[in-house]
């Protein structure tokens, strides 16, 4: 394949697409986004069928329809309606405690006290509040993770009594499918005076929009009306008289944090944590650079990718229904702890044993439930994800998005790579490796997923740079480059081979405007005709003498004759062309019964004094052979004649055998078109050594071929056999030439 230099307009086409693809990339409009994020859920339903390794301790404990049941008829020893008071996760917390659980992280807000739960009693009798009760549980189990949100934030009866706390708050994408979470959210924790000021139906501050200065905190009102300005310290301590009066209660601290922040890692990493003992509280985290650093106590390290915002993509790989994840419905597990009550220890399982739980609800149609959409499953538990952040954690296997400077390039890269094939090939065959490099990159993007779960982009460098990019240029040769093609084929189609027809349709640039290029040029003449014609004129003006033929019968005559006449030189001149092109020239013209073509332009042939000696030598042959036939049909003419003339036909010409000399000289021409786009075009040659070649024609006689020096020079470089037939004749003087000229000729028989 040759290589076709690129030209500007389709150069700067290219340069637009590109541009116009990362422009929009920059801009990324969520209708795109929500198609490349269809494209990694596909993966990721493929990426389940060859399953990863996976943590073994990871359980679920669920509450569900039948949780609710059991719970409300005392099956379990006691019984509650819908809303369980504190005292059955006390009871469940005590139970994971009693099988050894290493960590237990609760998928349920407990934001206030429920003071009107029922007490509970304990083994020495006394009643201890349901809430006291689950603090105790917290406390003693000392691996117990309770969730908060933004919004929503434990008590602090079982916060402080909690092991750690761990964010459970769920952002969709635009498409309502969960596909990654925050690693960790900075939670403000305001004061509960200002926490009144929020809830006063008549001030409403929201909090959410506090904006702090130096020695004031500003608190809009939520219907915009006024700014509740609150003047603290450089420790944002405010003065609790302003809130309350002058008359604090004894005891009481004249100041007080406005709020408290606190960081809370995203529930299934706290749980990760606990199982790899990550040290959360010193971990290093770089949004600028997309990644967050977990390091263990014992050298172990985990490494986040992360976008600015702290959000990474889960590993789905675990649903709640995945066998390798423990599973258990809650009552079972107050059904045991309710035994141990009892004493009846013996045939108790310990499932939960160095297990990592999740509890939450897996009950439909309550308020506890939250379903949703996963690249997984359309419909399925979000507690799940959990889990999976975990289990990501804990086998150190991570979804990599490519990085934007990334994709950038490989945009730019495809998109150059697809111009290049566009150029390079044929129409056909460029479509079929476009099609060919949308399956491979399809393909790599698939194998890199499911084996390292790298995030291969699709849309924008399959759709943008490759198929729109393909598409920008096929149209350009379609719209531009075929008018050019078109206008070339009608030039050439005529004077030059077709083989040589769809090489110039092919090439990068040819120079049809005119260049000095060294060429072969040949001057077929056929000899006789001129005889030939005078012969005929005499023999048609005889036979209508002899018949005395009326004006419009003689003028019937002549044409015929003409007809005759001219089928016969273009016979002649026809065989020749055909030789011409048979050898890859290039056919100038015909100057009356003589031909003149040349070799080496438009395309170069490094070989054009060979072809042109080559065509000359077929073009004789191929007319012996025209002639032998004429011969022959000319005897069976002068038979037929006989009977024409008893009839009273006119007669048929005789078939004269005519002979044809040729002159081939090499050297350095102009060649180019001659004329406008308005007028006719030719495309020729002139110059010096042309003039040379229509001089050795003139001196060839008949039925010979006479070669310049400089072409015998050729041929020895190039065809040292044919150069070697070669016959020099005396140096001939001629016109135009002052000195003689060295000639050959080329024997042909």
């Amino acid at each position: 394949m040759k290589f076709k230099r690129p030209r500007l307009a389709p150069t700067l086409l290219v340069v637009a697409v590109l541009a116009l693809v990362c422009g929009v990339r920059l801009n990324d409009p969520d209708f795109l986004d929500q198609v490349e994020c269809k494209t990694y859920d596909l993966r990721v339903r493929t990426a389940e069928k060859f399953p990863a390794p996976a943590a073994t301790n990871l359980a679920f404990v669920s509450m569900e329809e039948s949780s609710i049941a059991a719970v409300k008829n005392g099956k379990v020893g006691f019984h509650f309606g819908l809303y369980w008071p504190r005292e059955v996760y006390g009871r469940l917390v005590d139970e994971l405690t009693e099988e050894g659980a290493q960590a237990v992280a609760f998928d349920i807000l407990f934001a206030e006290r429920r003071t009107d739960h029922p007490p509970v009693q304990m083994a020495d009798g006394r009643l201890v509040e349901s809430d006291d009760f689950f603090a105790r549980q917290l406390h003693r189990a000392g691996n117990t993770i309770l969730a908060a949100t933004p919004e929503i934030f434990p008590h602090a009866l079982f916060a402080t009594n909690a092991f750690a706390l761990g964010g459970i708050t769920t952002e969709k994408d635009a498409d309502g499918t969960l596909r990654r979470v925050q690693a960790f959210r900075d939670l403000r924790r305001w004061h509960r005076l200002f926490q009144k000021l929020a809830a006063d139906p008549e001030i409403r501050a929201d909090l959410t929009r506090a904006r702090l200065v130096p020695g004031k905190i500003l608190l809009p009102q939520t219907d915009g009306t006024n700014v509740i300005t609150v003047e603290v310290d450089a420790e944002n301590n405010f003065h609790l008289a302003d809130f309350i009066g002058d008359q604090l209660p004894p005891g009481l601290a004249p100041t007080a944090k406005a709020f408290t922040d606190t960081r809370v890692w995203q529930m299934g990493i706290v749980l990760a944590a606990q199982e790899l003992k990550l040290d959360l509280a010193q971990a290093e985290v770089d949004l600028p650079h997309g990644k967050i650093i977990l390091r263990g106590t014992n050298g172990l390290e985990r490494v986040i990718p992360v976008d600015g915002d702290g959000d990474f993509y889960i590993d789905w790989q675990l649903t709640p229904n995945d066998p390798r994840l423990a599973q258990s419905p809650i009552e079972n597990l107050l059904g045991q702890d309710h035994q141990r009550l009892l004493g009846q220890t013996n045939g108790l399982k310990n499932d939960f044993a160095g297990k990592l739980v999740v509890v939450g609800s897996a009950a439909q149609g309550n308020d506890l439930t939250d379903r949703g959409a996963t690249p997984l499953e359309k419909d399925t538990l979000l507690v799940s994800k959990h889990w999976n952040v975990a289990n990501s954690i804990i086998t150190g296997r991570f979804v990599y998005r490519l990085p934007l400077p990334v994709e950038l390039a490989l945009i730019l890269f495809l998109g150059g790579l697809t111009a290049l094939v566009t150029w390079q090939l044929r129409a056909v065959t460029a479509s079929v490796s476009i099609l060919l490099l949308l399956a491979g990159f399809t393909a790599l993007a698939f194998f890199l997923f499911v084996k390292f779960r790298w995030w291969l982009p699709l849309v924008y460098p399959l759709g943008g740079a490759v198929l729109l990019q393909h598409f920008a240029l096929v149209i350009h040769r379609v719209v531009f480059e075929e008018k050019e093609k078109r206008r070339v084929k009608s030039v050439f189609s005529k004077i030059v081979s077709p083989d040589v027809v769809n090489e110039l349709l092919g090439a990068d640039k040819i120079s049809l405007g005119g260049t000095r290029r060294e060429l072969t040029v040949l001057f077929s003449d056929v000899r006789g005709f001129t005889s030939m014609t005078d012969e005929m004129q005499q023999f048609v003006e005889e036979f209508i003498r002899e018949q005395r033929l009326d004006a419009a019968a003689a003028e019937k005559c002549v044409n015929e004759f003409a007809q005759e006449t001219l089928a016969t030189v273009n016979l002649y001149l026809a065989t020749v062309a055909d030789a011409v092109k048979q050898h890859g020239g290039t056919l100038d013209k015909y100057i009356g019964d003589c031909v003149m073509a040349f070799w080496g332009a438009p395309l170069p042939n490094e070989n054009h004094a060979a072809a042109a000696v080559r065509a000359a030598i077929d073009a004789q042959r191929a007319l012996a052979e025209v002639n032998r036939l004429r011969t022959e049909e000319s005897a069976a003419r002068e038979i037929e004649n006989r009977t024409r003339r008893a009839a009273g036909l006119p007669p048929k010409p005789p078939l004269r055998a005519m002979q044809l000399g040729t002159g081939i000289n090499t050297g350095f021409m102009t060649v180019g078109l001659m004329g406008s786009d308005q007028h006719i075009l030719n495309y020729t040659v002139f110059g010096r050594e042309v003039n040379l070649a229509s001089r050795l024609e003139s001196a060839s006689g008949s039925g010979r071929i006479l070669i310049s020096e400089t072409t015998r020079r050729h041929l020895q470089q190039h065809d040292p056999t044919l150069a070697a037939t070669c016959v020099e004749l005396e140096p001939a003087h001629m016109k135009g030439f002052q000195d003689a000229v060295r000639n050959f000729e080329v024997p042909w028989k």
